[in-house]
């Protein structure tokens, strides 16, 4: 005849078991190691930590050049575009408005998927949406026009009106955007975030003095992309056929004025372009590349807080006199390349241990308090069992004293438990 003795004897059996599992030693502790804030998920493969602090880094050999004084602008950077390494920068990773040297990115999405030889006539539809007192090159609807001539529109003329026919041929104005910030993600451009194609002032949309490098040399390394930002002056069809063929041209100059040497400012010895910017929001923005002696040097300015319009053009000068001097004379603070992902990351990672922790909390500790779940549950089976099959008016008062009997486990078990932390919060716009 089953007796409550037999209840008994069954949750005596389960505690035993379970007391022996709390002999078990602990899994290990990962707290310290979780406690550490991940570092920002940067590409940076030199340097990774650094670039991400404020202020100005520089690593100096004996010898080296100090770094310009007159440098105001909020966010810079200087680097070698053949090996990515970055020489100086200030405020790298700073998320600002980038005005139109966004639009290094527009073409690196677009540039390869239209064809410069191609037509289009342009329509009203697809300038209807160009901001207001945006930069135009003077598209005009129910013209054709070469791609090519309008790609040199936004090279030249930072001609919003091109962008806007472009990006409708490259599948419209939002799919362009998003293809943009695809595309930045695939360079390991991780500070910028794309609202408007043509960098015209929109909320939320930033870049940084490290993304815009990236572009910048990216760009350099496709010849058709190279060949448009080089170009200081060319002519633009004011009026066409239908062939695309011009009746009539203008000229237009590039606003880089490091490149022409125009308007108070003195064309820098061996430049080799790139992109300027300007809107209310950002202020002036720039990047510029140049060569000498065998060596090529890319840098990158956001907003200036002294001297008035040209002082962007000025800071880039002095910047990139700084690193023509400073070669082979300064460490590296950073790099440009996109950092490759270990097969077998070294255990004093910061990400890696914390992954660690965090496998072991689950795949230990996990396992033992799944056996802990399986005994606790077989007790409550088996007891559950007997009582039901004892039934009678007596089972009410069996199911409080099993109940009562378990409790102690429950409660040794809940309290063994760990817990996982809240992973750390991720940094957000400067």
């Amino acid at each position: 005849m089953t007796t409550l003795s037999s209840v008994r004897g069954a949750l005596t059996s389960a505690a035993f078991a379970l007391g022996a599992l709390a002999l078990l030693p602990p899994p290990p502790a990962a707290a310290a190691t979780l406690d550490d804030p991940l570092p920002p998920p940067r590409p940076a493969s030199v340097g990774k930590a650094l670039l991400h602090r404020m202020g100005t880094h520089v690593r100096p050999k004996p010898g080296a050049p100090a770094l310009p004084r007159e440098v105001s602008a909020l966010s810079w950077l200087v680097a070698d575009v053949t090996t990515g390494d970055v020489l100086a920068a200030h405020d790298a990773h700073r998320r600002l408005p980038p005005a139109s040297t966004i639009k290094t990115l527009f073409a690196l999405t677009a540039l390869p998927r239209l064809s410069g030889t191609a037509l289009h006539t342009v329509t009203d539809t697809e300038l209807a949406a160009v901001g207001e007192g945006s930069s135009l090159v003077g598209v005009n609807p129910g013209h054709t026009y070469r791609i090519a001539d309008l790609w040199r529109g936004v090279f030249l003329s930072s001609g919003n009106d091109a962008v806007h026919v472009l990006a409708e041929l490259n599948g419209g104005w939002k799919a362009t955007a998003t293809q943009m910030q695809a595309k930045a993600r695939s360079l390991g451009a991780l500070d910028t975030h794309v609202v408007s194609p043509d960098g015209y002032d929109a909320p939320g949309q930033v870049s940084s003095a490290y993304d815009l490098a990236v572009f910048g040399r990216s760009g350099l390394a496709d010849p058709q992309f190279a060949q448009y930002a080089a170009t200081a002056a060319t002519r633009f069809p004011g009026g066409t056929r239908r062939d695309g063929t011009p009746t009539w041209t203008f000229g237009i100059r590039n606003t880089n004025r490091l490149l022409t040497g125009s308007d108070g400012v003195k064309r820098y010895p061996g430049i080799i372009g790139l992109k300027n910017g300007y809107t209310t929001r950002a202020g002036h923005t720039l990047i510029a590349a140049a060569q000498r002696d065998g060596r090529r040097l890319l840098v990158t300015v956001m907003n200036p807080r002294r001297g008035g319009g040209l002082a962007v053009y000025e800071e880039a000068r002095s910047l990139l006199d700084w690193g023509f001097a400073a070669a082979g004379r300064v460490h590296p603070v950073g790099s440009l390349q996109p950092s490759a992902v270990p097969q077998n990351p070294p255990a004093t990672s910061a990400p890696a241990a914390q992954a660690a922790a965090l496998h072991r909390e689950e795949t230990g500790s996990g396992t033992a308090y799944s056996w802990l779940g399986s005994l606790v549950g077989a007790a409550c089976l088996t007891a559950g069992v007997i009582l039901w099959t004892r039934g009678g008016r007596h089972r009410p008062a069996y199911a409080g004293r099993f109940a009562s009997a378990l409790r102690p486990l429950r409660d040794r078990a809940l309290r063994g438990r760990p817990r996982r932390p809240r992973p750390p919060s991720r940094p957000g716009p400067s």
